[in-house]
């Protein structure tokens, strides 16, 4: 108990604290007008109050993420731990702060507009393709689980498939509706659900007397069950990503941006929306090493449900809360992705507009851009939901290091402390590039010959990065 408390004020401090230093950084101006009043358009550039927006901020952010995400991370014992505080406080939260502040900087463009600015226009052609594919991906997978749940809860004629194209339905009203409608209003009640119900779990776990590992030296090894197949390096890193660093996030902060008032409050809800969902990742985290037991009896329960961390959440949820449990169980693994969905084609819809210079306001618009995409997602749906998974575990990472980089350039180029993001920057390059290289979707090299060239990657990326820096700052010859 005594490692899951400090890590919390760890979590909560770094809010008080670290967040001020990075608002400071980025120079956040309350005088300058905002987005949401210079381009209103009542369709996505729509004035929202700071608390309705941090709570949708977070719902969009969160989903299944820092709830399968840290059941899975659990699995290697307390040393996710130390990822879920660090990551977040010092990469993750800083991620989404950026993400979001560059966006009302530069009147609410999506990030691979952003990253185009920043990183070159060649850079930018291929960030707007991944990161459709990204987004599109994203409502893929989190309609495939809600789907698959209620279809068994249901009567039988209530396949699958008919939720599939239920869903689907909800999609294109809630991606084609003003976002001050259905996601401005229902959003911020699903956001404190979630947070209510991690709270509500752990305090019910206190009361149970569970016995909660402490991040020991004896216990700062990796526990998982096949530590051969899944080293803590780069696999811990990239299963945890909601909660420690999610590359997604940046995809979503833009939406909010173009709704925020007032810079000023930038940091309570982009920085702020991340440490609550680091809070969230840590609660689910420190249940699943001690709700069964101990971390290898979560091992074994993983593996006999074939990695399904629904039914996980479900049988604890159900177990500590009772009928309330069960509730906010369906809510955990039904509503919170598919909400997590609906915002990621929103984000794709608004990507294409951006590079297509095209007006949302008109429904006719939205419609031209978002069935494509729907068609797409729904070819997706089609393929194995584990490979999907997989592939987007990588490209949501990737996705994160290269908004790194990007908002480094920015420090660089304005003379800011760009340290604070460098080596974030530097390590998740290191992730990524080693991780494609082990991994069995991707080059399925030896882990020697991975980790080598991810740390040759990160390092060159690093003294690339230098040399740009030297040569930004170089006074020039008259």
């Amino acid at each position: 108990m005594i490692t899951f408390i400090v890590s919390l004020l760890a979590l909560i401090f770094g809010y008080i604290f670290y967040s001020r230093i990075i608002d400071k950084i980025a120079g956040s101006d309350p005088l300058r007008k905002t987005p949401a009043y210079k381009l209103q358009d009542g369709v996505d550039y729509v004035p929202l109050p700071w608390w309705r927006i941090f709570l949708i901020q977070f719902l969009n952010i969160a989903g299944l993420g820092p709830i399968f995400g840290a059941i899975a991370g659990a699995m290697w014992g307390p040393v996710v731990l130390v990822w879920i505080v660090l990551g977040n406080i010092f990469a993750g939260a800083v991620h989404d702060f950026f993400s979001g502040v560059l966006s009302i900087k530069h009147n609410g463009l999506s990030i691979t507009e952003i990253i185009g600015i920043y990183l070159g226009k060649g850079t930018k052609q291929v960030m707007r393709a991944f990161t459709v594919l990204l987004m599109v991906m994203v409502g893929a997978v989190f309609i495939l689980g809600p789907a698959k749940i209620l279809a068994g809860i249901t009567p039988d004629s209530l396949s699958m498939t008919f939720w599939i194209w239920a869903v689907f339905f909800y999609y294109l009203l809630a991606t084609l509706m003003p976002i001050d409608k259905i996601i401005g209003k229902i959003y911020p009640v699903f956001g404190f659900c979630i947070l209510f119900m991690a709270i509500g779990l752990i305090l019910a776990l206190f009361i149970k007397g569970a016995d909660i590992p402490e991040l020991v030296p004896g216990n700062f090894y990796n526990q998982h069950n096949q530590p051969g197949k899944f080293p803590v390096f780069p696999m811990l890193f990239i299963t945890v990503a909601c909660g420690a660093i999610s590359g997604f996030h940046a995809t979503q902060s833009p939406l909010m941006a173009r709704c925020i008032t007032n810079e000023k409050y930038s940091r309570r809800v982009f920085y702020g929306a991340m440490v609550s969902e680091g809070v969230v990742a840590l609660i689910w985290a420190v249940i699943g090493m001690s709700f069964y037991g101990g971390i290898r009896e979560l091992n074994e329960i993983m593996d006999a449900h074939q990695g399904n961390a629904a039914y996980l959440v479900n049988e604890i949820s159900v177990s500590l809360l009772g009928k309330t449990g069960a509730v906010l169980a369906l809510l955990g693994v039904v509503a919170a992705p598919i909400t997590s969905g609906d915002t990621a084609f929103r984000s794709a819809r608004l990507i294409v507009a951006d590079i297509l210079h095209f007006r949302q306001g008109p429904i006719r618009n939205r419609l031209v851009i978002s069935l494509p995409l729907f068609a797409i997602g729904y070819l997706l749906t089609r393929i194995d939901f584990g490979i999907i998974w997989r592939y987007f575990a990588w490209s949501n990472q990737t996705l994160g290091m290269v908004v790194l980089w990007t908002i480094s350039v920015y420090l660089a180029q304005q003379k800011k402390f760009f340290w604070i993001t460098l080596l974030p920057a530097v390590f998740m390059t290191a992730v990524t590039t080693t991780y494609i290289m082990v991994a069995p979707e991707g080059f399925a090299l030896s882990k020697s010959l991975s980790n080598s060239i991810g740390l040759i990657t990160a390092a060159g990326a690093f003294g690339f990065f230098l040399n740009y820096i030297g040569k930004i700052r170089k006074p020039k010859i008259l």
